[in-house]
């Protein structure tokens, strides 16, 4: 569809949104994924980005799209989102994205997260927040956003729209220790969480048999006021997820799916969801269409996920909700434009090297390989996010006609980032 001007996608990861700004080693990890947005640009549009992207990837991820290398604007800005000393997004900006514009209308700002810095700099671009109508809308829906990224408030609204939570327990810092002595009472196993936290971090898992802890062991976010959740720690068999997206025609379901995780954190996906988990996918999306409905009675458009676990004996607890776009869903929509398919199976998964390589380096390993994403075949590994900063650690996608053949490209990629020459 034809744009009056470019749109600028804003990789707002570094946000106080969903973590705590004094997590500062988590926001610089979550950074470093800002290079994925490059997979929504289309051409004329302009990537604000927190950290550089490689221009190796820039051309990889172009002529993968389609989209002229030429034809868009990549701008690092570390200073250009909220921080710890920066509530508001720096000025300069918006006057770097009026530059790259050359005098076009900004069509929209797309961001990761609806947050006060992405709605400061659709104000002073003249333009608004995708898919707001205006900049004013947008902002009408900060209050619910900022409450369903949080546990406590999602679990008062999962409560009071009928999900089945967790036994548990919202308390202050200091009264933390007394809840998690309540709980253990009746659980062998508590998990105690900041209010404001993603992908795992800051938890803290505890059990009687562990003796005494002090305060000191929790995650130093939050500070004295700040709120904790403290919850039964379910005997997890399967961590699953559905997103969808809402609007004035309420919620509709985008896709579902399992998340990989060690030790609770996130470290890929895979959809649609397997057959093992396969009958949750009603619940869950009842779920989010509960949750769906109430987000837009409240003035919320775009992306929000319902996370949920499968216990041991085949129950369904949701967990939390993640009211923006989440690390599934620009890969997501990176899959469906390459496979030219609405319902692909797909996965994506972090693999360790044994060696640095080079983007260029990893590329040619795939494609020694054969199995580098081809469109002709429409199926493949994309090297998604662009070359570690540790030269190791590289996230992929890989995309199959099904679960098979997700998990033997999967082998093959093994084989072809771990062998030695």
């Amino acid at each position: 569809m034809d744009r009056p001007g470019p749109q600028v996608l804003y990789a707002n990861l570094v946000s106080d949104l969903a973590v705590d700004l004094e997590q500062r080693e988590v926001l610089g990890a979550w950074a470093e994924q800002a290079p994925r947005e490059a997979w929504l640009l289309r051409a004329g549009d302009i990537l604000v980005t927190p950290v550089p992207v490689g221009e190796a990837f820039l051309q990889y991820a172009c002529a993968l799209t389609g989209v002229p290398r030429g034809s868009v604007t990549v701008l690092t800005l570390p200073d250009g989102f909220v921080s710890a000393g920066r509530p508001a997004p720096y000025p300069a900006a918006v006057e770097a994205v009026r530059r790259a514009a050359a005098g076009r209308p900004v069509a929209a700002v797309l961001p990761t997260a609806l947050d006060a810095a992405a709605i400061g700099l659709a104000r002073g671009l003249g333009t608004t927040v995708a898919p707001y109508a205006s900049a004013d809308a947008a902002e009408t829906a900060l209050d619910v956003t900022r409450l369903l990224n949080t546990k406590a408030g999602f679990r008062r609204t999962a409560r009071a729209l009928g999900m089945l939570l967790p036994d548990g327990r919202v308390c202050r810092r200091d009264e933390v220790a007394g809840v998690v002595e309540e709980l253990l009472g009746s659980h062998e196993r508590v998990v105690v969480k900041p209010d404001r936290s993603a992908g795992g971090h800051g938890l803290l898992f505890l059990s009687s048999a562990d003796g005494p802890w002090a305060a000191d062991a929790l995650a130093p976010v939050g500070g004295a006021d700040g709120l904790w959740v403290v919850e039964e720690e379910i005997d997890v068999a399967r961590s699953v997820s559905v997103q969808l997206e809402t609007g004035p025609d309420g919620p509709r379901s985008l896709f579902s799916g399992e998340m990989r995780t060690v030790e609770g954190s996130f470290t890929g996906y895979l959809s649609p969801l397997p057959a093992p988990v396969a009958q949750c996918a009603p619940t869950l999306e009842s779920w989010g269409r509960a949750l769906g409905g109430f987000l837009t009675d409240h003035g919320y458009a775009g992306p929000f996920s319902v996370d949920a676990m499968v216990s041991a004996d085949g129950r369904l607890h949701a967990g939390e909700s993640n009211v923006r776009r989440t690390a599934t869903t620009t890969p997501r929509a990176m899959v469906a434009r390459l496979a030219g398919t609405a319902d692909p199976t797909w996965a994506t998964g972090r693999l360790r090297a044994p060696a640095p390589y080079s983007f260029e380096e990893a590329v040619d390993r795939l494609r020694a390989g054969r199995i580098d994403f081809d469109r002709a075949r429409g199926e493949g590994i994309v090297l998604y996010a662009g070359a570690p900063a540790d030269g190791l650690t590289w996230r992929y996608a890989v995309v199959a006609a099904d679960p098979d053949g997700v998990a033997r490209y999967e082998e093959l990629l093994r084989s072809s980032l771990t062998r030695t020459s």
